[in-house]
């Protein structure tokens, strides 16, 4: 995988997001219903989000999509 592979950046503005929220992987993670190990790997980019799961992440940060895609930049 490429060091910056658009997942990894996806995973890092996630991430970002949700310390910022002041909430642990497995706080944030539970309060979107989502498995611990599945959201951690998400923000490590091991998995490529589909745009249901990118949107059921944004919901629970409590900003649009289109933030967290602007957050990786070009």
């Amino acid at each position: 995988m490429a060091k910056h592979s658009m997942a990894i950046q996806i995973g890092r503005a996630i991430r970002g997001r949700r310390e910022a929220a002041g909430k642990s992987q497995d706080q944030f993670a539970d309060a979107i219903d989502m498995h611990r190990a599945y959201y951690a790997a998400i923000e490590r980019g091991e998995k490529n989000v589909t745009l249901r799961t990118l949107k059921r992440v944004a919901e629970g940060l409590r900003v649009r999509m289109s933030e967290i895609l602007r957050d990786i930049g070009d």
